[in-house]
């Protein structure tokens, strides 16, 4: 699996890749965790290759890290390169995704 190495993410991507309800649910998922998740532990509403595709782009786009770990692939939140990057961004966005999940229902 290809990622971007620290110096090639760009913040168009970052931001596009935020941009999704359903990448930003992985993205506040990860945050959160103490270890890297299995992609199985998502339980998204879409099909199977539509997660395929978030994944993807989350990757792609510098925002995750996805590693094998037997048969698993894990994921994990690239936050030091994104923070180095982006000072604020990242948090920024956590904060207001969950701010807008309380005020419309969504938590």
């Amino acid at each position: 699996m290809e990622h971007p190495p620290r110096d090639d993410i760009r913040l168009e991507a970052v931001l596009h890749a935020l941009s999704d309800p359903m990448r930003m649910s992985v993205v506040s998922t990860l945050a959160t965790a103490r270890e890297e998740l299995s992609c199985s532990l998502f339980d998204l509403p879409v099909s199977k290759s539509t997660t395929t595709h978030h994944f993807r782009v989350l990757r792609e786009s510098g925002v995750i890290q996805q590693v094998y770990r037997g048969t698993a692939k894990m994921n994990g939140l690239r936050r030091t390169d994104l923070d180095a990057l982006f000072p604020g961004l990242l948090e920024s966005v956590l904060t207001a995704a969950g701010r807008q999940a309380s005020r419309l229902g969504d938590a």
